[in-house]
């Protein structure tokens, strides 16, 4: 019943910012996610702490706060919106899979 899917077969691009508690450098991602979630379609994030998870420590735990943009990491440590932007426009151009 996929047509029943709001969009079908088109996703919204998903932002994650994954980072840790006591970050400034995070607090300023998330400040910077914020501001692109407010005047760009789909830009809706969430926050994963990097502690909560082996997996995630492992992958970036010296290179928080880390963007990831349909689970691809488009930054680290330093977060701007024309890095956050450039990756949605990147993500809404390709081609969808069936």
């Amino acid at each position: 019943m996929r047509w029943l899917r709001r969009g079908a077969g088109k996703t919204e691009p998903r932002v994650t910012l994954v980072d840790r508690v006591g970050c400034h450098l995070c607090d300023e991602a998330a400040a910077v996610l914020d501001q692109v979630r407010a005047t760009e379609r789909g830009a809706d994030w969430v926050r994963v702490d990097v502690d909560s998870s082996p997996h995630l420590l492992e992958a970036y735990d010296d290179l928080v706060p880390v963007v990831l943009v349909d689970g691809e990491p488009i930054a680290q440590w330093t977060v701007t919106q024309a890095q956050v932007r450039a990756a949605l426009r990147r993500r809404r151009r390709r081609p969808t899979r069936r």
